[in-house]
C-alpha cells in the first residue's frame, strides 16, 4: 500500500442515550426510559475513517467542520485514531441521538443544519486525495460531494475511488472505481425496472453504471449480502455471513471502509467486495457502531467473536449449547444430531477435532477432510452458529474455556456418565445425550467405499 487511505465526506456526531424501561407513562403509551447513560461516537464519514484505521491502514479524514461544541467532541473522538484535515464550514455539526432501551432504539433525535456551507478545500486535502492509495467518499448528503473543488480533487485521484452515495448527495465522479448504494438508494435512482428479486437488483446496478459512467456497482442488500455488477455479464452475488443478534447500525460504513482498504492493498474489485462482506458481518456481530471503540484488532483470536456471541445470548436469558466430534464426512446422522442440539438452546457451537487429533483417534489414514474444510461445511449449516477446532484428544479444555450451558452428545450413551459431564458440573452446565440415526457413521461410509 503506497500512500494513505483517504476518507472524504460528511462527519457526524452520533450519540446513544441508553437506559432501561419497565413502565409506560400514564399520559401516553410510550416507555419511561430511566438510568440513561450517554455514549458518544464518530458517525458518517468519521465512523468510516475509524473503521478503516482499525484494519491497520494509515487514514486521513477530509471533512467539513464547523466551530461548535459538536465539532470539538468529534475532534476529541478522532484524536490519535485518524489524521484530520478539516474543510472550513458553517451550519453546525450534525448530531444524531438514538434513545435506546437495551438493544432496541426507541426514537432518534437529529439536530444541526441539513447542509453545511463549505469554505475552500485546503491544498493539503487536495494533495492527500491525489496521492491516496485509495479514496472512500462517504456521502451523508450535507453538501461535501457537491463542492466543485472537492469534485475536482476526487476526479484527479490516482488511486481507486469508492463512492458510498446518499439520496441527497451528488452523483459520483465518472472516474469512480466502485459505487456502493444500498437497495433503497439504487431504487430511488432507477425506480422503474421490470422483474423481481435479484433480477431487478442486477438490472438496476447495470443502469446505474451507465447512468453514472462508473466502473462497477455493488448493491448492498443487508442480510442477503451484496450484488456486484460490472455493467455486463452475470453479476456476482456475495451472501452475507449469518449473524445472531448484533446491531446493523454502521454496517454500510464498515462495508465501504473494508472495500476501500482492500483496494488500497491491491485487491481486485471482486476480492475486495467478498472480504468486505465478511468484515461487515463481523462488525455487526460485535455490536455494530455502538461498539466502535471496542472492535478487536485483525489478529485477535476467534474466541473474541465467540465471547461476544455468548454474551448477547446470555444477556437475553438464552442458553448456549455445544457439541463436538470429528465430523470427517458429514452425513445424515450428524445433521440430525446437530439440528437436535440447536433445538436445546439459542446458539450452537460445534467443537471439532484437529487433523492431528483425528489421526490419533482414528488412525493415520484419517481425517479424509482437513479441519479447515470440515469447519466450513459445518458453518454453512443454518443451525450452527460457530465452529471451534481443538487439538487435544478430548474437548475438556475447550469446554472449560467456552463454558456452555449444555453439552450435547449424539450416540448410544443413554444412562452412562459422559466423560464431559464432570467438566460441565464445574460451572453448573448439563451434559445430555441425543438420539441418533442407526446405521449412519463415517467409519461405515469409509469401509463401504473401500469395498466399491
Amino acid at each position: 500500500m503506497s500512500g494513505p487511505v483517504v476518507v472524504v465526506g460528511d462527519a457526524l456526531l452520533d450519540v446513544d442515550l441508553v437506559g432501561t424501561a419497565s413502565r409506560l407513562t400514564p399520559d401516553a403509551p410510550v416507555p419511561v426510559v430511566e438510568d440513561v447513560q450517554r455514549r458518544e461516537r464518530p458517525g458518517g464519514a468519521a465512523l468510516a475513517a475509524v473503521l478503516a484505521a482499525q484494519s491497520g491502514a494509515d487514514v486521513v479524514l477530509v471533512t467539513p467542520l464547523a466551530d461548535d461544541e459538536g465539532a470539538e467532541r468529534l475532534r476529541a473522538l478522532l484524536d490519535g485514531r485518524v489524521r484530520l484535515i478539516a474543510i472550513p464550514a458553517t451550519g453546525g455539526t450534525a448530531v444524531k441521538q438514538r434513545v435506546r432501551v437495551g438493544d432496541h432504539s426507541v426514537v432518534r433525535l437529529d439536530s444541526g443544519a441539513p447542509a453545511a456551507q463549505l469554505g475552500a478545500l485546503p491544498a493539503e486535502a487536495a494533495r492527500a486525495i491525489r496521492n491516496a492509495a485509495a479514496v472512500l467518499v462517504a456521502d451523508y448528503g450535507r453538501g461535501t460531494t457537491s463542492a466543485p473543488d472537492v469534485r475536482q480533487a476526487l476526479a484527479a485521484a490516482r488511486g481507486p475511488v469508492v463512492w458510498d452515495p446518499h439520496p441527497r448527495g451528488a452523483d459520483p465522479v465518472p472516474s469512480t472505481r466502485l459505487v456502493t448504494p444500498n437497495g433503497a438508494e439504487a431504487a430511488r435512482v432507477v425506480p422503474d425496472v421490470a422483474g423481481s428479486g435479484l433480477a431487478v437488483v442486477g438490472a438496476r446496478a447495470e443502469a446505474l453504471i451507465r447512468h453514472w459512467g462508473v466502473g462497477a456497482v455493488a448493491v448492498t442488500l443487508g442480510s442477503r449480502g451484496v450484488l456486484l455488477s460490472y455493467g455486463e455479464g452475470a453479476p456476482m452475488v456475495v451472501p452475507a455471513t449469518p449473524v445472531t443478534g448484533g446491531d446493523p447500525c454502521g454496517a454500510g460504513d464498515s462495508f465501504a471502509a473494508a472495500v476501500t482498504v482492500a483496494l488500497a492493498g491491491g485487491a481486485v474489485t471482486g476480492e475486495a467486495v467478498t472480504s468486505a462482506v465478511a468484515a461487515a458481518g463481523a462488525f455487526v456481530a460485535r455490536g455494530g457502531a455502538s461498539s466502535w471503540d471496542a472492535v478487536p484488532a485483525a489478529d485477535a483470536q476467534p474466541a473474541s467473536d465467540l465471547d461476544a456471541l455468548f454474551a448477547r445470548v446470555r444477556a437475553a436469558g438464552g442458553t448456549v449449547v455445544a457439541t463436538g466430534g470429528c465430523f470427517d464426512l458429514l452425513h445424515a446422522g450428524h445433521v440430525a444430531t446437530l439440528r437436535a442440539a440447536r433445538g436445546l438452546g439459542d446458539c450452537l457451537v460445534v467443537c471439532i477435532n484437529s487433523d492431528a487429533s483425528v489421526a490419533r483417534l482414528k488412525g493415520p489414514s484419517r481425517p479424509l477432510v482437513p479441519a479447515e474444510d470440515r469447519a466450513r461445511v459445518l458453518e454453512a449449516l443454518e443451525f450452527v452458529d460457530a465452529v471451534v477446532v481443538f487439538d487435544e484428544d478430548t474437548p475438556a479444555q475447550v469446554l472449560d474455556r467456552l463454558r456452555p450451558d449444555v453439552w450435547a452428545k449424539g450416540g448410544d450413551y443413554a444412562g452412562a456418565d459422559l466423560p464431559e459431564a464432570a467438566v460441565l458440573r464445574q460451572w453448573g452446565g448439563q451434559a445430555v445425550v441425543l438420539p441418533y440415526l442407526p446405521g449412519r457413521s463415517t467409519t461405515a461410509l469409509v469401509e463401504r467405499s473401500r469395498v466399491w
